[in-house]
């Protein structure tokens, strides 16, 4: 069995949270997964926080502007990169204070490059994802924007360990045909499965930090994260159908982050972490893998991210998953 990029029992976060206030978030965060620590995000403070915003932010020498509510390439940057800018900056700033001294693994979240191709404008019109060059082009950039980003956090936080998660929800969309065009009649051409795999493994290449990617979609193409020399993949553990699958992928070594709580609460309250252990074991055992192997390879998060949810519930959630992780160490 490979050596994984992060502790034995841990869990963490998926990135989002819930509120506007960076300092409040990345103390929850901090404390309540102390194992495994992600950056924490607040879309709700508006453009430039949201997912495409802040991949947007990360791109080097290929500027974007939000036009009618919809990012696009620019000519030159402007002031809605400058706000994406400036969020990043405080976000950093908040884990430098906050991660003086923290000598474990740190997971940053960014965008990766088929989420921001079919997400992106042309100038003259469609996603980047129809333009073959300027998808390319696109990927370079972003492949050395987080090159940058991940050695400034290691600067920051010289004592810890990166790990990189991309953020791929549009993925199984575009390998299968179905990402919309503007007048929403017709869609782009699929990309094929090798195509799609060099691009994320590009930015894997160039980050210098192990990476997971993740999606919470269903049908997620397992062959094309495992293709892209990713450490894991992380899903939402309701969205699974076949197995088969994910149990191979799992045993040709990839990590797995495995989202066992719902991202809204249901009946009113979060599940025990006795009850999150529970099923992430019976997937395990329904895979036929030894448990012995369980807490090393299997990192326990929520489903997806947690802006949407209610404060109490995010806090819940989060010791649940903490908790969870330990007890599958415990066995």
């Amino acid at each position: 069995m490979p050596d994984f990029p992060w502790p034995a029992g841990a869990a963490t976060g998926l990135g989002s949270l819930p509120g506007t206030d960076i300092a409040e978030a990345q103390r929850l965060v901090l404390g309540e997964l102390p194992d495994l620590p992600h950056l924490a995000e607040l879309p709700e403070r508006g453009p430039g926080a949201d997912i495409i915003g802040r991949g947007a932010g990360l791109l080097v020498d290929l500027p974007v502007q939000l036009y009618a509510g919809q990012w696009q390439v620019a000519r030159r940057p402007g002031a809605d990169l400058r706000r994406a800018a400036d969020f990043w900056e405080r976000d950093l700033d908040q884990v430098t204070e906050q991660c003086d001294g923290y000598a474990g693994v740190l997971k940053l979240q960014a965008a990766g490059p088929w989420t921001l191709a079919g997400s992106i404008d042309l100038p003259i019109g469609g996603r980047v994802l129809r333009d073959r060059g300027a998808v390319r082009d696109l990927t370079d950039s972003l492949a050395e924007g987080l090159r940058r980003h991940v050695a400034e956090v290691r600067k920051r936080v010289p004592r810890a360990s990166v790990l990189l998660q991309l953020d791929e929800p549009m993925l199984p969309a575009v390998v299968a045909g179905r990402v919309r065009t503007e007048s929403g009649l017709s869609a782009y051409p699929a990309v094929e499965h090798a195509d799609a795999a060099a691009a994320v493994r590009a930015v894997v290449e160039a980050a210098g930090a192990p990476v997971v990617v993740h999606c919470c979609a269903a049908d997620v193409p397992l062959d094309v994260v495992r293709d892209a020399n990713a450490a894991g993949v992380a899903l939402d553990l309701s969205l699974l159908s076949d197995l088969d699958p994910l149990g191979e992928a799992l045993d040709a070594g990839l990590g797995l982050f495995a989202g066992a709580v719902a991202t809204r609460p249901s009946g009113g309250r979060a599940p025990t972490s006795v009850q999150v252990a529970d099923r992430v074991r019976t997937l395990w055992t329904r895979l036929g893998f030894p448990v012995g192997r369980l807490a090393a390879q299997v990192v326990v998060t929520p489903a997806c991210g947690l802006a949407g949810a209610p404060d109490r519930y995010v806090r819940a959630v989060l010791a649940a998953c903490r908790d969870a992780g330990r007890r599958l160490a415990e066995v």
